[in-house]
């Protein structure tokens, strides 16, 4: 544990700033603050940090270049940025998947934020320069992803995804039963000694200011 210095964690989402909070109560972690707030818009004040760290997090910016100029400015002179990122969704089990077992009436491409848009390096590297930043670069991870320590809890933390949501909610009440009939069989088919997982392709993304 950093005994020196001190953290700031935003989230967007309230239940996560808690959990968070309560987590490094648990711990007896004391140098670290959380607030729920759009990292994309957060006044953080200007270069007061050493490094900005995201963990699946970025891919979602409405307006990348703008969100990652906004955390530019608060990280001091050379500052780092570090971020994991989904690569493309076909090189991913889980969504491969999951978007199996939704496919039919439901397989039309989901509304809303994509977790992939950040996939691209040659994109990424562009926006991140657009931004402000610097000697980007990527490392590739592959490990395997941990939906929980059995079917019940994996089908439900994988219920919880917005694409599974609009996909089930497009289906009628037979079809959407069968489509979750098909995802418990696969969650079944992951499920082995250290619970239910699936292979995965991310991105570790670093650049300077």
């Amino acid at each position: 544990m950093a005994q020196a210095g001190s953290a700031f964690g935003v989230d967007i989402s309230a239940a996560a700033v808690e959990r968070a909070r309560e987590l490094a109560e648990a711990q007896g972690v004391r140098n670290v603050t959380f607030e729920q707030a759009d990292a994309q818009v957060c006044r953080f004040g200007r270069e007061r940090f050493d490094l900005a760290v995201s963990r699946f997090g970025t891919m979602f910016f409405a307006d990348p270049v703008a969100a990652f100029g906004n955390i530019g400015r608060a990280l001091r002179p050379g500052g780092r940025l570090v971020m994991m990122v989904w690569q493309a969704g076909d090189r991913n089990e889980w969504h491969r998947a999951i978007r199996r077992c939704l496919e039919g009436s439901a397989g039309v491409a989901a509304a809303g934020p994509d977790p992939f848009s950040l996939a691209d390096p040659p994109v990424v590297t562009g926006i991140l320069e657009g931004a402000g930043f610097a000697d980007v670069t990527f490392t590739d991870v592959r490990e395997p992803m941990y939906f929980g320590p059995d079917v019940a809890t994996a089908l439900e933390w994988v219920r919880g995804f917005a694409c599974t949501r609009e996909a089930l909610d497009r289906l009628d009440p037979d079809g959407a039963a069968r489509a979750l009939g098909r995802l418990r069989v696969t969650l079944a088919e992951h499920n082995g000694g250290r619970g239910v997982r699936f292979g995965s392709r991310a991105w570790i993304v670093t650049a300077r200011r």
